[in-house]
């Protein structure tokens, strides 16, 4: 391995250190002068300081990488069954959304100003982020997150949408990752693994993917429907 040049300049000079505490203390020995002690302690001090950046860059090189956040995501198709205005907020859909459970989950959605009418919203297929803790959004309780494209230049924001086929409550994946189980609601908030995942989330010639590799089900690729390129959150 290379070290850094700070480190053998601190090294040089350490040892130069330690050669004059060594004479010094030879003539000390013959009865010439004091020995410095406090030089010998430098040089040692010197010495450790210049291994430490060395013995630090190894452990990093050796750290394992960070594991990828998407696959802890409970992330699932979704149906939307009903959707109604926020009555306190110009920006949120309240929805009702079939993720394969025994009753539909009630999210609000900020697209109020890309979808004009409930109508846009009903019916359609999503992609919902079910393990995440319950919140308020305008006082309305929220229990998920549906995933969103955004156009490069801000213009459109679209539903991501998985293939007609696949039914509600399937698990979306990441092509060719390994699927864990989904991280528990207190987990992703802990370790702010929404934030983590979005960040690699981007629309690619119109389709959804995660560090390059596309989100998929079964039936294949999840899809933007007008969206080439953009992000996703």
């Amino acid at each position: 391995r290379s070290f850094p040049r700070r480190f053998y300049m601190q090294l040089i000079f350490a040892m130069l250190l330690l050669a004059r505490a060594s004479s010094a203390l030879t003539l000390h020995a013959r009865g010439g002068i004091a020995a410095p002690r406090c030089a010998v302690r430098l040089g040692r001090a010197l010495l450790c300081d210049a291994a430490a950046p060395a013995a630090s860059a190894t452990a990093a090189a050796d750290a394992p990488p960070p594991e990828p956040a998407f696959p802890k995501l409970d992330v699932r198709v979704g149906k939307i069954v009903e959707a109604w205005p926020h009555p306190d907020s110009e920006k949120l859909w309240c929805e009702r959304i079939d993720v394969g459970e025994g009753a539909p989950r009630e999210i609000a959605s900020g697209i109020r100003a890309y979808y004009a009418e409930p109508s846009d919203l009903e019916g359609r297929s999503v992609l919902v982020v079910c393990n995440l803790k319950p919140a308020k959004l305008g006082g309305f309780p929220s229990n998920g997150m549906v995933l969103c494209g955004t156009s490069a230049d801000g213009s459109v924001v679209e539903f991501v949408e998985p293939p007609a086929e696949s039914p509600p409550g399937e698990r979306v994946r990441v092509d060719g990752a390994t699927m864990p189980d989904p991280a528990s609601p207190n987990q992703v908030k802990k370790k702010k693994l929404l934030e983590t995942a979005t960040a690699d989330l981007r629309a690619a010639d119109g389709v959804a993917t995660y560090q390059g590799a596309p989100l998929v089900t079964d039936a294949g690729p999840c899809r933007l429907p007008t969206i080439g390129s953009g992000t996703i959150s």
